[in-house]
């Protein structure tokens, strides 16, 4: 009985640590991919980053650059509406001593 009274707020604890904020991420992530629309500007999780100019069910199409190169990917491909902030700066040659 002590060890299933013990196991309680272990099991609480693990929930509101690890489950509730993994719901929460994909729960956000749908309701993104619902939001799309023709238009907006997406970027990929390989960093590709376009302007969306066809939606269906699965997938979508969109443009890349002012060459106008259309990309057809899986809607679950898509990382963020808009482009990403999390651009790594260049790395600069250092002088070898």
């Amino acid at each position: 009985m002590d060890m299933l009274l013990m196991a309680i707020p272990f099991i609480g604890i693990f929930y509101f640590l690890m489950i509730r904020p993994e719901q929460k991420r994909k729960k956000k992530a749908a309701e993104m991919l619902q939001s799309l629309q023709i238009g907006d500007e997406i970027t990929c999780r390989d960093g590709l980053v376009g302007k969306i100019v066809r939606i269906t069910d699965e997938h979508i199409t969109f443009e890349t650059g002012e060459d106008r190169v259309r990309i057809k990917i899986c809607r679950w491909a898509v990382a963020a509406k808009g482009k990403s902030t999390e651009e790594v700066p260049p790395q600069q040659d250092q002088p070898k001593p």
